[in-house]
């Protein structure tokens, strides 16, 4: 039996990963932060099913403590502030986590089993201001946010240990993805979050920044059998995953109401720009500038040919029922709180 270890284990894509490596048979450990009101989050219902470990990766002697517990066939570093908006008002954290984090799990398992497989979690906003389109494995980085720049160390350094030890490691560049498991702070679980409040009554306006921003937005579940496709090739590499397509943050909103049957109308333009509920004069949508970035990233859009022909990974969610399926979820929600 393989065994594995997620950090990061109680977000979306943790949960969904340690599901698909429990269906695979392995053995899988989960490192959790030890905090004042334990919160296992999207991890809750594999409780008896994972084991977990306290650890931190900010806290090398703790990672060192994971390693030897679960002498780990593969890791997958998935923990990290992934809130792009919170890495401006916290970007020392920000990198502690996303960045050295990274070097001390590095660290624990060239101490404890360099033979280790280790999968790092990159990120298409270290493309940032984007030098092509689309963007792959070889197009430059440019990121713009704490986030992306914290996320690029940890993506080069990734590599350093790989060209320099000799292991096998990974990072899969992974364009936007999400799921119903996505905390409600991203704009997209925003979005449906706000639309079945919405239908229910329970809210009047939905308040967001940049409308025409575009993003390569995917399912959680698809990109997560990326991540074990990658640790099961015979040669350590990095692949951008994504979906080859672009939306703009106006269009989920639109999709998100139709899944919702309400349709809108919008007015205006730019920062000026909202939306009524068509038939009414009802605003259920704004533009609210205090939303916007301190350097906006306009467009991502990512080339996967490489992993479509080397890892033999595709895609089965589409844009469409990806939006459908966080709508679905959160007005089950709401419903189940109206009682």
């Amino acid at each position: 039996m393989k065994s594995a270890l997620i950090t990061g284990i109680t977000g979306q894509d943790g949960s969904y990963l340690a599901e698909l490596l429990l269906d695979k048979g392995y053995k899988v450990y989960g490192i959790v932060r030890r905090k004042s009101k334990l919160d296992f989050n999207n991890a809750e219902h594999l409780k008896g099913k994972v084991q977990f470990i306290f650890a931190d990766m900010t806290d090398l002697a703790s990672l060192i403590r994971a390693m030897k517990i679960s002498m780990a066939d593969e890791v997958y570093n998935l923990a990290a502030q992934s809130f792009v908006a919170a890495s401006w008002e916290n970007p020392i954290s920000t990198a502690e986590i996303d960045a050295v984090g990274v070097t001390n799990m590095l660290e624990a398992i060239r101490t404890v089993k360099p033979e280790a497989r280790f999968y790092q979690a990159s990120t298409s906003e270290m493309f940032g201001l984007v030098q092509e389109v689309p963007q792959k494995e070889t197009t430059p980085f440019y990121p713009r946010s704490p986030y992306g720049v914290a996320k690029l160390y940890g993506h080069w350094i990734t590599k350093n240990y790989r060209e320099s030890y000799g292991m096998f490691t990974c990072s899969g560049i992974l364009f936007n993805h999400e799921s119903e498991r996505r905390g409600e702070e991203f704009v997209t679980r925003k979005i449906t979050t706000a639309v079945a409040r919405i239908k229910y009554g329970l809210q009047d306006t939905l308040e967001l920044g940049n409308l025409d921003a575009k993003r390569d937005w995917g399912h959680s579940k698809d990109y997560v059998r990326a991540m074990w496709l990658m640790l099961q090739q015979d040669k350590p590499d990095d692949y951008v995953i994504s979906t080859g397509e672009t939306h703009p943050v106006k269009e989920f909103v639109e999709l998100a109401f139709k899944a919702a049957d309400m349709e809108l109308e919008w007015h205006g333009t730019g920062k000026d720009e909202y939306a009524v509920l068509k038939g009414t004069d009802k605003v259920v949508v704004k533009v609210n500038p205090e939303f916007y970035r301190p350097a906006e990233v306009e467009l991502l859009l990512g080339d996967c040919t490489k992993a479509e022909n080397k890892l033999g990974w595709k895609r089965e969610i589409s844009y469409t029922e990806l939006v459908n399926r966080m709508v679905r979820n959160d007005l089950d929600l709401v419903k189940k709180q109206l009682g």
